[in-house]
């Protein structure tokens, strides 16, 4: 079993020495604050080893140390990656039709934009929804026709039959 208060007072008396020594192997901030947590979440996973050994501080440079090394192999793959296909293309900004139909979703209930999403967006049937979100198929339905009327009084010039889709009618 982990002894809860000699694990804090670990913490208490090596952190500060902790984050200094992610903060010289890491060289940023933010990265040496996500090596210094993971070291001491696996330090509490393992505590009930940790608390015996003979330099538990040591134990946990050693993996800031590694975990550090891992994250600048991972950051060199996709440096070298990147090298070799170039910088990605520029994404334009998005045109008035997607800047309209995104105003519109943000205005309908968050389950109506959910079964809109998956139904449209990742061709699942009703049934795969309503599987999915653990409600019946006719609640599905409900969403979608009612999502897309709403869509349809939202955006202009969007007839409601433009929106329907056989299937679910």
């Amino acid at each position: 079993m982990r002894d809860v208060h000699t694990f804090d007072d670990f913490y208490r008396s090596t952190s500060g020495r902790a984050l200094r020594y992610g903060r010289a192997v890491a060289d940023d901030v933010g990265d040496a604050q996500d090596l210094v947590q993971e070291a001491y979440a696996r330090a509490w996973r393992q505590w009930g080893k940790l608390a015996t050994h003979p330099a538990p501080e040591a134990w946990l440079r050693l993996v800031i140390s590694r975990l550090a090394t891992d994250r600048w192999r991972r950051l060199r793959g996709w440096r070298l990656a990147a090298s070799r296909t170039g910088p990605p293309a520029d994404v334009g900004p998005p045109g008035e039709d997607t800047v309209l139909l995104v105003g519109a979703l943000r205005q309908l209930p968050a389950r109506h934009r959910q079964a809109l999403a998956l139904h449209y967006l990742f061709d699942l049937s009703v049934e795969e929804i309503a599987r999915e979100a653990g409600v019946p198929t006719g609640t599905v339905k409900s969403w979608l026709s009612r999502g897309r009327a709403r869509l349809a009084e939202l955006l202009p010039g969007v007839a409601a039959e433009e929106l329907e889709v056989n299937d679910v009618a």
